[in-house]
């Protein structure tokens, strides 16, 4: 109060833009949920928050290693593309029984493919192979299984979809790290940025690297000093064995393999993570599918029972991990370790799946589409993939037969339609 009133009322003026900016990021979170509603439901809303999310982050990409002249020239004349935020908040509406899935992924077109694949990469495999000790097998099995050999990539660009992240929806952190990343690799000029398309999330190239994954594991499989999963076949497939090497790939070793368990199994010992030495389920009475004993070892596997008791068992290795490690679902890591035993020349499960119901493959599944587009359903060109569309007819269908409206794509189906 003994100050003079010049800077009794200047304090006073500090004091409340502290108060300001105190009050003001908590106003931001209270309303942000009601913000995002009005930017989503506001095409120009959406642009004008996008161009000043692009302008805030800036700084922040500066700081993470990308030149402010790549920034402005990649970045800032970004446009949003707010379909991806569908994406993210979207929750699975149907669940694919692993018979199914395993049914899209390893059949005889898939197997075929790859087999061809192999003949025409089969110089640039043998270096692969002989440098990071990774079998070309499962590193084909990855790329067959991750983009069709090269036929699907995706369609979104990255840098478009991974700037919308940034700005909108949830985990902005995470997005922000991989769009920022995808800057540095144009930066560096190892993918022309108009090749950058990939998945709404932002994977990318045959065998799909999230931009940081391709940062800290790419390399360069041609020679010629640029890391292209994307244009470049021996670079991708070098850097899928060089994934697979950092994830704990043993060399000479396997994924594991099909078994026999005995009739009292106890259940709840299987799991991925729950090894136990071989000589140890040995004693409890599992064996190789065809009856032959495990060997009395102390290497660790683990079982897992992907279908339940009823279904098929296997005894898996460290080298099923680091085909996980790729994609952390043991549905997934199944499917290209089957792939890869289909690819060497194995045959299919012994062992059933318990249902009564098969799935289709792919080319079953397109005539099933043909049959579905032949009735007045429409669902989009028959790719052989059941999508939102094909499951909504197959759920009509359902519902007009007065069964249970699975949207399920199954042999029964096919049969049905192709009797009606």
């Amino acid at each position: 109060s003994n100050l003079p009133i010049g800077r009794r009322v200047k304090r006073r003026a500090q004091e409340t833009d502290a108060i300001w900016v105190m009050i003001i990021p908590m106003i931001r979170s209270a309303f942000a949920p009601l913000l995002a509603a009005l930017v989503l439901a506001s095409p120009a809303l959406a642009a004008d928050e996008f161009s000043a999310c692009l302008k805030r982050l800036r700084g922040d990409a500066v700081s993470f290693g990308v030149s402010a002249s790549t920034y402005d020239r990649h970045a800032m004349p970004l446009e949003a593309d707010m379909e991806v935020l569908d994406f993210l908040k979207a929750q699975p509406e149907f669940k694919t029984p692993i018979w199914d899935y395993l049914g899209s992924l390893v059949d005889e077109e898939r197997i075929e493919d790859g087999m061809a694949m192999l003949e025409q990469w089969s110089s640039t495999l043998d270096k692969v192979e002989s440098r990071y000790g990774v079998p070309r097998h499962a590193v084909v099995a990855v790329w067959g299984v991750e983009s069709n050999y090269g036929k699907n990539f995706g369609k979104r660009a990255l840098l478009r979809s991974l700037g919308t992240l940034s700005c909108f929806g949830r985990r902005q952190a995470f997005f922000r790290k991989e769009f920022f990343t995808t800057l540095k690799i144009i930066q560096r000029g190892d993918v022309n940025p108009s090749h950058l398309v990939g998945s709404w999330a932002g994977a990318f190239g045959h065998t799909q690297f999230m931009p940081t994954t391709f940062m800290r594991l790419a390399v360069d499989g041609d020679g010629d000093g640029r890391r292209d999963v994307v244009d470049s076949v021996p670079d991708a497939l070098a850097s899928t064995a060089n994934y697979l090497a950092k994830a704990g790939w043993v060399s000479g070793g396997v994924w594991g393999y099909e078994v026999q368990l005995p009739r009292k199994f106890d259940a709840s010992l299987a799991g991925r993570t729950k090894k136990r030495h071989l000589s140890e389920w040995a004693d409890m009475g599992v064996t190789r599918i065809n009856g032959e004993p495990l060997p009395q070892s102390k290497t660790r596997a683990g079982i897992i029972l992907p279908a339940g008791r009823n279904g098929p068992a296997f005894i898996v290795f460290k080298n099923f991990d680091a085909i996980y490690a790729y994609n952390a679902a043991e549905s997934y890591a199944l499917a290209i370790a089957h792939l890869s035993d289909r690819l060497r020349g194995g045959g299919a499960f012994a062992t059933p799946w318990p249902t009564d119901d098969p799935p289709l493959s792919r080319a079953e599944k397109r005539e099933l589409q043909i049959l579905l587009a032949r009735m007045g359903y429409d669902v989009g060109e028959p790719d052989g993939i059941i999508g939102s569309k094909s499951r909504e007819a197959i759920k009509d269908i359902q519902r007009q037969a007065g069964v249970e409206e699975t949207g399920r794509a199954g042999l029964k189906l096919l049969k049905q339609l192709r009797g009606g």
